[in-house]
């Protein structure tokens, strides 16, 4: 083998949004001739041997199914707003610890790789980074919008933009202390427990991990992120990862999007999308006497699901963002990061409508950059919806801060990029 040729090992949450940008990574690896393994849950199985990495599963509670949410967040619908967030994370990523940990620590010590590669939430690798001995070097993806503590930001999840003099920056130290102490107390208690039965303990708040990695490789590029004045060291911004060229075939409406005054996408995503009447329906309701297309992803869906149409709106089951983006005008989502920053690398502004795990802050950067609103709520009325919509075709501003966002994405050559990072701080 090549001597630049390496052993790479991949982990990943068990979670679609986590796990698809870490094996566009894999898949890249496989096709540039090194050696990738890939531990994630056994439900992703076909598709990493579908892009020749090697699969290696987690077990017991790390292994959870996130298609079925009644099943691996069982009690969930006791709680609602902050308490349903902490139980959210606390159940994810928090109680998996030690199932990862052991997955995560047996394919090092049987395959020895020459370099690590984990998805930023992926909290098993933290006694591992711990280790006082040898251990190979390890890297992060964030996959999700920077969660990394600043003086000038507020405490990740509240969704508050940056900080606008010295009032705010005191407001939002004071409101840090509050949720690491009070409103996230209950969580890092439960990381406490998580990693002591893997004979360690935390290094400050579980839920500010990006520091810890020989190096944190965030996805997007840097004009989509907040400016920190204190980004840390290891902090490098890697650019959007590719669209993947879809063979799935194009619906027999295709036709219509070139005859279209404009082109409206809607999309929740695919596992938030159990209830269309959140985002999908009042969409169309909102739309329909306006001349635009409306063009309707079911995520993965039956179409016959979605329900009637009105007669401006077409739909697909499964709709390929490298054909479709080009296409289109404005995106309404409910706020899945790896579908937002596809858009605004394609230069389509965004109407963002997420209330759910990292969606506000997603939203919240989309208002920050101009490019697109933010409507604060993951089931807005169809009049907020028609308003936001109108606004984004009406005012050029928001292509243009959309265009601005693409153009620096354009800098970066992703997976080219994270390659060259695993390389540079691989086991000599």
């Amino acid at each position: 083998m090549d001597a630049t040729m390496v052993t790479v090992l991949l982990a990943s949450n068990p979670i679609h949004g986590h796990v698809g940008p870490m094996l566009q990574v894999a898949g890249h690896l496989v096709r540039e001739g090194h050696a990738v393994t890939v531990v994630t849950g056994t439900r992703f199985r076909e598709r990493v041997e579908a892009v020749g990495a090697d699969f290696r599963p987690l077990r017991g509670a790390a292994d959870y199914d996130d298609r079925r949410p009644d099943l691996y967040l069982p009690e969930r619908a006791k709680y609602s707003g902050v308490r349903q967030a902490q139980y959210d994370i606390r159940t994810i990523f928090i109680d998996t610890i030690p199932d990862q940990y052991a997955a995560v620590a047996a394919a090092i010590e049987d395959i020895r790789p020459d370099t690590v590669l984990v998805d930023g939430a992926f909290g098993g690798i933290l006694p591992i980074l711990d280790r006082t001995g040898e251990r190979p070097p390890v890297l992060a993806l964030g996959v999700t919008p920077l969660s990394q503590s600043s003086r000038v930001l507020g405490p990740y999840g509240m969704a508050l933009p940056p900080a606008r003099g010295a009032v705010d920056r005191a407001r939002y130290a004071a409101l840090g202390v509050v949720a690491r102490r009070i409103v996230f107390g209950s969580t890092q208690r439960a990381a406490v427990r998580a990693l002591a039965a893997c004979g360690t303990r935390p290094r400050g708040f579980v839920m500010d991990l990006s520091e810890r990695f020989d190096r944190f490789l965030q996805t997007g590029p840097a004009s989509l992120e907040y400016p920190r004045p204190d980004l840390a060291a290891n902090t490098r911004f890697v650019g959007v990862l590719p669209q993947a060229t879809s063979d799935v075939a194009l619906p027999s409406w295709w036709g219509d999007l070139d005859a279209a005054e404009a082109v409206v996408h809607v999309t929740q995503g695919t596992i938030d999308n159990h209830d269309f009447g959140r985002l999908i329906g009042p969409t169309v309701a909102a739309l329909s006497d306006r001349p635009v297309l409306v063009v309707v992803s079911a995520g993965g869906r039956a179409v016959e699901d979605l329900g009637p149409l009105p007669a401006n709106a077409r739909a697909a089951s499964y709709l390929p963002y490298d054909a479709l983006l080009p296409r289109t005008d404005v995106l309404v989502t409910n706020g899945g990061f790896g579908g937002v920053q596809a858009a605004l690398a394609a230069g389509v502004p965004v109407v963002v409508a997420g209330d759910t795990e990292d969606k506000p802050e997603v939203g919240a950067r989309i208002a920050w950059t101009g490019a697109g609103v933010d409507l604060r709520t993951g089931s807005p009325k169809p009049d907020e919806v028609a308003r936001a919509v109108d606004a984004v075709l009406a005012d050029p501003s928001y292509r243009a801060a959309a265009s601005r966002i693409a153009v620096d994405a354009a800098r970066h050559d992703p997976l080219a990029e994270i390659t060259q990072h695993l390389l540079e701080t691989r086991v000599p």
